[in-house]
């Protein structure tokens, strides 16, 4: 059984509730990446995607440096932890249409789970491909 602490990223870049959009526009840019967790110290308390930044803040005519992650980012996320099975991660992605799942440990943010991360394992690339078409499913 391989678990998430088998595929996921160890070395997570975070930023903190009041930094600004540029902020994690730049790490979004340096990492190409799409998202970064939201955290208080090591607590993860939301996440911001490229999506949020356009919608809430570009579309909107605001300027990145005065507006907050906080203001931005999307609150209650799905985290899993480190020793969950990584079919079950699969699952996750799937039932709630998201990329990456912060992995989470005694409270504090110990890494991050995405679709690619499973994809890279043989035995994932069913269910990670599944989570995939599921994610990209309308809701209705």
């Amino acid at each position: 059984m391989t678990i998430v602490r088998d595929v996921m990223t160890k070395d997570v870049k975070i930023c903190a509730p009041h930094d600004t959009v540029t902020v994690a526009a730049k790490i979004m840019r340096d990492i190409n990446c799409g998202s970064v967790p939201i955290c208080e110290g090591k607590n993860i308390v939301g996440m911001i995607t490229d999506r949020d930044i356009v919608l809430d803040c570009v579309a909107a005519g605001k300027n990145p440096d005065d507006v907050h992650c906080h203001d931005c980012m999307t609150q209650n996320i799905i985290t899993c932890s480190p020793d969950a099975d990584a079919h079950e991660c699969a699952r996750m992605m799937a039932d709630h249409q998201i990329r990456r799942i912060p992995v989470v440990e005694n409270g504090e943010i110990v890494g991050i789970c995405a679709i690619g991360d499973l994809a890279t394992m043989n035995v994932h690339v069913n269910e990670a491909g599944e989570a995939l078409s599921h994610i990209s499913e309308q809701l209705h």
